[in-house]
């Protein structure tokens, strides 16, 4: 579709004539956005302004679209029988010249990310967005969230049977970093002080039941029910002030354990909601002119097309949202023409009944909750441990509204998050492949979210600095020609069990070689497939949640990982510039040290070794990978190699020319060899 230009002046000049065309009526009724209140409209500074403000929206329950969301037949109605929600929205939208794309990015626990993710922002660098012109869109759709913070939130109702309350089991983990005596129910790894908890029934303890264990596949131990109680604990001794949603340990929270606690709830809240409030609000700004009462659509006129971006949680929320058939809006028509669910392997658990959408998967934390059900693969396949024949694109292709997706992933979603399974078979015997209007990419030897400071932390080895954010700009922009323009986007960049690049985990499948200090145990997130019980359905990933989910032992998954050169760095996927001029080894995987349930993996963190700066204290050290020294010679030789890898990925449409320039430009001013 060709770009659409159009300055400031001119979009209210088009939502003007749009709403004489129709009589200054409301939109459609099948955007199912109802109200719009604009806040404010502020000028950002880049050639964009930016509009804050609320939509209020309403679904059809008996609409075959919504049927499936968890609960929405027990949610509150209004007097047209419609169930009502609330997002909270901004819009950078372009002062001058627009190219008709719309990019929505969805928001990670409520945080915008696009223009750090596309930035590089934080060195005052425009965004590859803003740069292209594209309208770029944030809305709550995590129901769960607590406003503050600036984050995105979403309102939706609570749902009751005949008006009493629902109650039900739910479990609980908490992992902590420093001891502490009180957390919130709905505390983890992920979710910390910025997500609601569901209240406890009861307070009284022995009816509800605290285990802790050092280790995930550690027995559980019980927590006597006369060590902790439903309560805070910050201001007042143990047993503290009475709380239905804070809960309190005697001698305080232990770094070195995991805390699992499972208890009857009330109130739950009907999240899958989020799904059709952000089908909604992208089809009322595609293609309305006003809602209801006439306030006009801040970007009428102004889209032929629209991406989907997520990283991380809401990257599973975007392979959730294609899969779930939310990508049909209500008048049949596409809401998204191109995808890129980023760092995202498995899905999320938001169309659950006591959903925590806010918690993630992990080989030590939150392993055991809704995340990784069979299909994974965008194929219709055969899964031989589940017994089911399925894929995730079944629903969007039986209505022709699939989009063009480009995947893209770090080594971590590999160690950490199964993306094995993702183009493999259930036990890993050979390659599935990709639809055609699929790309998928692993970015070599990165982890999870890019370290600028490789801290240690709790882990034992420096964070990986391996950034992937440049490569991922230029796949945005292959991306978006792909949707407006046709032209194909560089062929899939991933390991395959075929070349012998995808293999198991052991040492000497992969390669890795023995680095003095480092231990590598060759562990991962190993998948058991889980039982949750009648109510949930396990396909969908959607449904009531039986806790604790039965493990169905023998039930495995081979989950299989990427094969390393003689430097400990992947071979296959997307390189860096830095990891074809490397410094030293990069990889998605760290172990969690002393005091932490060592060895255990150290959650989304990966690893960077230093190579030695020269042959003799390579040789001292005892270490087989070749030195600094005998790599580049010297500074310009490593500037030099630099320079090499950039002009190799421009050429393949995985670097953007400027992004190449700054990687010389570093690699200049830096120390190495200097």
């Amino acid at each position: 579709m060709p770009s659409i230009p159009l300055s400031a002046t001119g979009r209210a000049q088009l939502a003007l004539m749009a709403l004489l065309a129709v009589g200054l009526l409301p939109a459609t009724a099948a955007a199912r956005i109802t109200d719009i209140t604009i806040d404010t409209v502020v000028a950002d500074g880049r050639g964009y302004e930016r509009v804050i403000g609320t939509a209020r929206g309403e679904v059809d329950p008996a609409n075959p679209l919504n049927a499936l969301i968890q609960d929405i037949e027990l949610a509150p109605r209004n007097a047209a029988g419609m169930v009502e929600y609330t997002t909270r929205f901004r819009i950078a939208r372009p002062l001058d010249d627009g190219n008709g794309v719309l990019l929505y990015d969805v928001v990670n626990r409520g945080n915008e990310l696009a223009d750090f993710i596309f930035g590089p922002s934080f060195l005052g660098v425009t965004s590859t967005p803003r740069k292209r012109g594209h309208a770029i869109v944030w809305s709550g759709w995590q129901g769960d969230l607590l406003e503050g913070g600036g984050r995105l939130t979403l309102d939706v109702p609570v749902a009751t049977e005949a008006g009493a309350a629902i109650t039900g089991g739910i479990r609980t983990e908490y992992i902590v970093t420093a001891p502490v005596s009180t957390l919130n129910l709905s505390s983890g790894t992920f979710t910390g002080l910025t997500h609601r908890s569901y209240e406890a029934v009861s307070l009284d303890t022995g009816q509800a039941s605290l285990t802790q264990r050092s280790k995930q596949a550690d027995p559980r131990a019980p927590v006597p029910a006369s060590d902790w109680a439903f309560a805070d604990c910050t201001s007042v001794p143990f047993p503290g002030a009475p709380s239905a949603t804070r809960i309190c340990l005697r001698d305080g929270f232990d770094p070195a354990q995991i805390y699992e606690l499972i208890y009857t709830a009330k109130d739950p809240l009907v999240l899958g909601l989020g799904f059709a409030a952000t089908r909604d609000l992208v089809a009322f700004l595609k293609h309305a002119a006003a809602d209801d009462d006439g306030t006009p659509n801040p970007l009428a006129g102004a889209i032929g097309s629209a991406l989907i971006h997520g990283t991380s949680q809401s990257g599973r929320f975007v392979r959730s949202f294609i899969g779930l058939g939310f990508n049909q809006d209500e008048a049949e028509r596409i809401v998204f023409e191109g995808a890129n669910p980023h760092l995202a392997g498995g899905r999320i658990p938001l169309n659950v009944r006591f959903g925590q959408p806010g918690r993630a998967y992990g080989q030590h934390a939150d392993h055991l909750f809704p995340s990784y059900e069979s299909p994974f693969t965008w194929h219709r396949i055969r899964d031989k441990v589940a017994g089911e024949t399925n894929g995730l694109l079944k629903r969007c292709q039986r209505t022709s509204t699939c989009p063009k997706i480009i995947w893209t992933v770090s080594s971590t979603e590999y160690w950490q998050g199964r993306a094995s399974l993702d183009n493999t078979d259930a036990l890993g015997r050979h390659d599935v492949g990709l639809p055609g209007h699929v790309r998928m990419h692993l970015f070599s030897s990165t982890q999870h979210v890019g370290a600028f400071a490789p801290a240690l932390g709790i882990c034992q080895q420096l964070s990986n600095p391996n950034q992937y954010l440049p490569s991922l700009r230029a796949l945005l922009v292959a991306l978006e020609e792909w949707v407006v323009a046709g032209r194909k986007p560089p062929p899939s960049r991933i390991p395959l069990l075929r070349d012998g690049t995808l293999v198991a985990p052991e040492q000497a499948a992969t390669g890795f070689p023995e680095i003095p200090g480092v231990k590598y145990s060759g562990l991962v997130n190993a998948l058991t497939r889980l039982d949750f019980g009648d109510g949930f359905d396990h396909a969908d990933e959607s449904g009531i949640v039986t806790e604790p989910p039965l493990v169905l032992n023998g039930q495995d998954y081979a989950v299989l990982v990427p094969r390393v050169d003689r430097d400990g760095n992947e071979i296959a996927g997307v390189p860096s510039t830095t990891r074809l001029a490397p410094l030293g080894t990069y990889t998605g995987w760290n172990l969690r040290r002393l005091g932490f349930a060592e060895d255990e993996l150290c959650g989304l963190s990966g690893s960077f070794v230093p190579f030695a700066a020269t042959r003799a204290e390579r040789l001292a050290a005892g270490d087989p990978r070749p030195s600094l020294e005998e790599r580049y010679r010297g500074h310009a030789g490593y500037v030099a190699a630099v320079g090499a890898a950039a002009e190799r990925l421009v050429a393949e449409r995985l670097l953007l020319p400027d992004d190449a320039a700054r990687a010389i430009a570093a690699a200049e001013a830096s120390d190495v060899l200097n």
